[in-house]
């Protein structure tokens, strides 16, 4: 019998004080797809890092087709094709996709690299990935989050992995992109690559994975094959505990009499087109339709970042001007923005947890010149136990918690500035179940205690689990609204497919039935 393509035995790595992993034992093999399981914390970033070769374990020893390795660095554990596809990317946005790409390539004679060979190389591999589209020569900075990822996995690729370590690999991606990672991955594992994967999107594991591991609080808790085990019964050893109902119940027949915000024709280039709708205090509004329909651009143009933008926006009744996020959330308008990605736009990841909380609400916590430090602390430590930020201490830099930790940490900064209106775009994109529980029950909390909330997600079951009402935008128009017991996967795909509701499809019903269209 042939060893298994990767195998730990008793794999512990300790920080300080803290155990990120204790005694693992762990294996996979060649030509099937093993997923990774468990909350933020678990372990699981810290067991694909010294399977990677970025950090080196404390105790225990990794064998590689049965022969004992070491890894000192992760250009190691590449040359023994190994790689990883990290959540964070590792792109650099002040260099090419194609310089990206082939960055590892050999240099020639003279230590220079040969450009024509790059692009080709990267054309290559963005085919591969199916994204022919993206332009070679396009600056990594240039492009949306859901092609950097793509481009990552391009790079991965021109590695000749053995073994392909994905982490999170989708939660950035659209639709038909998700579609295209299936393909290859089905593509790699015929031709015997073997594949780590994690993700915390149940429905990709289901479909994917061959094999589950699950781990909890560093430890391997448990392997089994696909289908052993039932939703609930994997859930339970994630979090070790019974995991209830996941989303909150809404109030029955709950009417919002008061409204806060009214948006009508609201434009911006070719983005947006005649966007009108209301929200109600106290009301969660879901954002749906497929990936890139205006949903972004929305949230954007109500926070003050995009400029000349069309259309009328009232607030209280009263028409707002907002050109700046600086306006948009001081107390006459009360608006927040929790972000797409939480590295880049929500987080200064060097500071402090207790400075990356208080800095969207210093305004709150000056007395003239000067910040109040004994009220800052004091409201910083009220909100850390609030949203249950699961920290060391909140000197130690934001950058060293985990992805649901780091998202609780956006939410409770925007918090801070006690918002009229909270705005969230795709809030629980790469957090583990535990976590995203926790947000929708601080979501209706908010909204009982009168807090409006506009919710921006990709993930239908959180439209119809959060949302008392939901729009869903097509083509960058709002196609269709849908109300209570008619929030249902199959409606919410109807709209956003364009194959009812919507303006034309309006036009062409009201000319053949006007009475009842009126």
């Amino acid at each position: 019998m042939s060893p298994p393509l990767l195998e730990l035995r008793a794999v512990s790595k300790h920080y300080g004080g803290v155990t990120a992993l204790s005694g693992v034992d762990f294996a996979c093999d060649a030509g099937k797809v093993h997923a990774i399981l468990g909350e933020n914390g678990a372990g699981k970033s810290t067991l694909i890092k010294i399977i990677g070769g970025v950090v080196k374990p404390s105790a225990g020893e990794l064998l590689l087709h049965g022969k004992p390795v070491r890894f000192d660095h992760p250009i190691e554990a590449n040359a023994a094709g190994i790689v990883c596809v990290f959540q964070e990317l590792s792109l650099m946005p002040t260099l090419t996709v194609a310089e990206n790409i082939g960055i590892s390539m050999p240099t020639n004679r003279l230590g220079l690299f040969d450009r024509k060979a790059q692009v080709r190389r990267a054309e290559e591999l963005l085919a591969r990935v199916g994204c022919e589209g993206v332009n070679p020569n396009a600056w990594v900075s240039d492009l949306p989050l859901s092609r950097r990822q793509m481009v990552e996995i391009a790079k991965a690729l021109g590695k000749d992995p053995r073994l392909l370590i994905l982490d999170e690999a989708t939660s950035a991606l659209t639709n038909s992109d998700v579609k295209k990672v299936y393909d290859l991955l089905a593509e790699l594992k015929a031709q015997g690559v073997g594949m780590l994967y994690i993700s915390h999107r149940m429905h990709e594991i289901k479909e994917l994975a061959d094999v589950m591991s699950v781990f909890r609080n560093g430890r391997h808790i448990e392997t089994f094959a696909k289908g052993q085990r039932s939703d609930d019964q994997i859930v339970e050893l994630m979090i070790g505990r019974d995991m209830g109902h996941v989303f909150p119940p809404k109030p029955a027949a709950r009417s919002f009499p008061a409204t806060l915000l009214e948006v009508s024709g609201l434009s911006w280039e070719r983005q947006l087109e005649d966007v009108s709708f209301k929200l109600g205090k106290g009301e969660i509004l879901g954002i749906g339709g497929l990936d890139g329909q205006g949903q972004r651009e929305l949230l954007l143009s109500l926070f003050g970042v995009l400029k000349d933008v069309r259309g009328e926006i009232k607030i209280d009744g009263k028409p707002v001007k907002l050109t700046s996020p600086r306006q948009a959330k001081d107390r006459a308008h009360g608006i927040a923005l929790v972000p797409e990605d939480r590295k880049t736009e929500g987080l200064m990841l060097p500071m402090a947890i207790a400075a990356n909380l208080s800095l969207a609400s210093l305004d709150k916590l000056t007395s003239g010149l000067v910040i109040d430090r004994r009220r800052e602390a004091a409201r910083v430590d009220e909100m850390v136990r609030r949203i249950q930020i699961k920290i060391g201490s909140l000197d130690h830099p934001v950058s060293s918690l985990s992805g649901g930790n780091q998202q609780k940490v956006v939410l409770a900064k925007w918090l801070m500035t006690e918002p009229r209106l909270l705005m969230l775009n795709d809030p629980t994109r790469g957090i583990d179940v535990g976590t995203k529980q926790e947000i929708y029950q601080l979501l209706r909390e908010l909204a009982d205690a009168g807090t409006s909330i506009l919710f921006y997600t990709t993930d239908y079951d959180e439209l119809i689990g959060c949302c008392d009402r939901v729009l869903v935008l097509y083509r960058n128009r709002v196609q269709g609204e849908l109300v209570g017991p008619d929030i249902t996967e199959k409606n919410i795909l109807d709209l956003a497919l364009g194959l009812r509701g919507g303006p034309e499809r309006a036009r062409r019903d009201d000319e053949r039935a006007p009475s009842e269209a009126r």
